[in-house]
């Protein structure tokens, strides 16, 4: 456990708040105009996985906000 704060905390608070929203908002803005005419069951196993591939990366990001490395 480490007893002073680190600069990298911070910083990566914003910068995952900035990558999610730019994710966020490219996935709203591209994604219906490919696949909405699609029927909704269709639909569903393609926002699944959108939603779930952004989460890949975070366990790297979170470490290096801990350690400063990028892997354990």
């Amino acid at each position: 456990m480490r007893s002073e704060p680190t600069w990298r905390i911070p910083v990566g608070i914003l910068g995952l708040l900035t990558v999610l929203i730019t994710y966020g908002v490219i996935i709203a803005r591209y994604v219906p105009d490919l696949i909405g005419a699609w029927p909704a069951l269709a639909q569903m196993p393609v926002y699944i996985v959108l939603g779930v591939v952004w989460l890949f990366p975070l366990k790297r990001f979170l470490i290096w906000m801990e350690t400063g490395r990028w892997s354990v």
